[in-house]
């Protein structure tokens, strides 16, 4: 899926839940958990399971399977809001028990975030918010 501008407002950004290979209906839970805490962000407009009500995968023209483990994020243009998504992330990943691994794509680039909270990781996460910060920065 990846990612697609979205008018001025922002941008849709594609985050996907690995869990370790636990079996469909824990993912689609732990997804909808994961999902329900992104959508409470300040600057998420929307926070979709892969589609949007009209069977479209949400931000994209052309339909999609259904991705267990996808959300599809509409972010506001407001500053930071990226920022937020990737703490966010970490956050909640160091709240799951296993082995859980976020990928989030922006601009077709994918950053894969882990519970591991290395000095490695951190600078990874970092340099990767720097390249595309600016892309829903006000």
């Amino acid at each position: 899926m990846g990612i697609a501008q979205n008018d001025r407002r922002g941008v849709t950004v594609e985050v996907s839940l690995d869990a370790g290979g636990i079996d469909d209906e824990r993912l689609d839970r732990q997804t909808r958990m994961l999902r329900a805490e992104l959508a409470e962000m300040e600057g998420v407009e929307t926070a979709a399971l892969g589609r949007d009500s009209s069977g479209t995968a949400a931000g994209t023209k052309v339909a999609d399977p259904i991705t267990l483990g996808a959300i599809v994020l509409a972010l506001s243009a407001s500053g930071g809001v990226f920022t937020t998504l990737i703490e966010t992330v970490r956050d909640w990943l160091g709240r799951q028990p296993g082995s859980h691994r976020v990928t989030v794509t922006i601009d077709g680039e994918s950053i894969d975030v882990e519970a591991a909270n290395d000095e490695q990781q951190r600078a990874l996460v970092d340099a990767y918010i720097r390249r595309h910060g600016g892309v829903v920065a006000g």
